[in-house]
């Protein structure tokens, strides 16, 4: 999430896949896989760009933009992305309850 500019779309319409997460205490790795997961979207067929923000509270909400909902269904069935969502909800229910939704919708 070190991006500042908003990305870059083509003329809708696309798809939108909003993730919201509340950091637990301490880096616990996020970072490092935040990093790794957007490098491997952005390779993905279909991946148009990301926009993303963290507020002081840990509240983060990852919004990635695709080409169509088939674009979706092979990231989210990504082996790597699949198990980095694994060990987050893992790490969430260890250390404290968290916020999680990812949801396509379609901006027209």
């Amino acid at each position: 999430m070190t991006d500042p500019e908003p990305a870059s779309l083509p003329a809708p319409p696309y798809y939108a896949v909003v993730f919201t997460a509340v950091r637990t205490a301490g880096d616990n790795g996020y970072a490092d896989r935040d990093e790794r997961m957007m490098k491997l979207a952005a390779d993905q067929p279909g991946f148009l760009g990301v926009d993303a923000a963290r507020g002081a509270d840990g509240l983060g909400i990852t919004v990635s933009y695709w080409r169509d909902e088939e674009a979706i269904a092979a990231w989210r069935d990504n082996a790597e992305h699949a198990l980095a969502r694994a060990d987050g909800r893992e790490a969430d229910t260890a250390d404290s309850p968290s916020t999680r939704s990812s949801t396509p919708s379609k901006t027209c």
